[in-house]
């Protein structure tokens, strides 16, 4: 079996041309490139059935770009999915192969021009190549990002994965991408869609479109948190950074998810992103796997503080015990906090969430200390 004499012409001809990038309609039998000039169509003509006609072209594009008829080796759908490639130059031929997988690798590679990118993105545009292109640098600063942003927020009613749920409204919530009323309008379907609240505590905790005020505990002891702050005592920080009005949002937001959590990614993102926000905390650097071990460990050091700036807090604001308890437990919340319950289930919706409230309950209970 071989091309017809036409088609072999044509994409003969076509090869000429300053590629871009090629990607073949399978069902309607035509060849798209993309060129120098602007986009390219040929129509294809097969002398047998469609599939071994199109493995055809795919072997022509092959031999000529690669030097092999072979052609992508999809089976490496795993290797190329951790992005193992890297030279640009090989990113490029990779376009010109018409091969689905192909654009797939070059989307995870772990370094992509901008340019490159906009040709794997006009090659196989899908949510999930929106999703890793966002995840760099060189296409959150560039023209392409805006379009991979309402390509998202377009798909994203339709969303059936909660993962991808979180990690599209993460991806889109990243600075200059959104205007303030689409991040309001994001914002007001997390209440129908719950999981997009975790994007936002990724993305943005200390900037919720959620109405909220600071803890008035807050203003009563500013006179003795204040130097603290101003010294960079990290736990004065965080206390500063839970009892501000921001701080109750984020707290607000926290317990929406844990009472309507819908699935374990959810939780999981949750987790992460509550492990994140205590990133400047000394003892949040261990996370615990059970929450009793994380009420000894904080106990112990409120009793005897193994940190001077965590001494010096405790000193110098009696009155706060126990919103600087609750802060030091829910510090060491994180991920494998988790483990000892999702390792035995997969229970989803409110089954998982029953399973979860030996947990949850005593955080609520915590979080609550840090609430007005």
């Amino acid at each position: 079996m071989q091309l017809s004499n036409e088609d072999n012409l044509r994409l003969n001809v076509l090869m000429s041309q300053d590629l871009k990038a090629v990607r073949i309609d399978e069902s309607k039998l035509v060849v798209h490139a993309l060129t120098a000039r602007g986009e390219v169509r040929v129509k294809l003509n097969p002398t047998c059935g469609d599939d071994k006609y199109v493995r055809l072209v795919k072997e022509l594009l092959s031999n000529k770009i690669m030097g092999s008829p072979g052609g992508y080796p999809v089976y490496i759908k795993r290797w190329t999915r951790m992005g193992q490639e890297r030279r640009e130059e090989s990113l490029a031929q990779l376009l010109l192969l018409g091969e689905p997988e192909a654009v797939v690798a070059v989307v995870h590679a772990p370094v992509l021009s901008a340019q490159l990118a906009r040709y794997a993105w006009w090659s196989l545009p899908s949510t999930q190549n929106a999703r890793k292109l966002l995840e760099k640098p060189e296409v959150v600063a560039s023209d392409l990002a805006r379009e991979l942003v309402e390509f998202l927020l377009e798909f994203l009613p339709f969303e059936e994965d909660h993962r991808d749920m979180i990690e599209s409204a993460r991806l889109c919530l990243q600075p200059g991408l959104l205007s303030d009323d689409e991040v309001v309008d994001l914002w007001a379907r997390s209440k129908r869609k719950q999981s997009i609240y975790v994007g936002f505590l990724h993305t943005r905790p200390d900037d919720l479109p959620e109405t909220s005020v600071a803890n008035p505990v807050l203003e009563q002891h500013r006179q003795n948190l204040e130097p603290l702050v101003a010294s960079g005592n990290p736990y004065a920080l965080q206390l500063q950074r839970y009892l501000s009005a921001a701080g109750q949002a984020f707290l607000k937001t926290v317990l929406r998810v844990i009472d309507k959590g819908a699935t374990q990614e959810t939780v999981v993102a949750l987790f992460q992103a509550l492990a994140r926000y205590h990133e400047s905390v000394p003892l949040a650097q261990c996370k615990r796997r059970t929450f009793e071990e994380a009420e000894m460990v904080a106990d112990a050091w409120l009793d005897a503080p193994k940190d001077a700036q965590l001494a010096q807090c405790i000193d110098a604001l009696p009155g706060l015990d126990e919103e600087i308890r609750a802060l030091l437990i829910l510090g060491q919340m994180g991920e494998i906090t988790l483990f000892p319950i999702f390792g035995v289930t997969d229970a989803m919706g409110s089954v998982m969430r029953k399973r979860l409230r030996p947990l949850t309950d005593p955080m609520q209970q915590q979080i609550n200390h840090l609430l007005a």
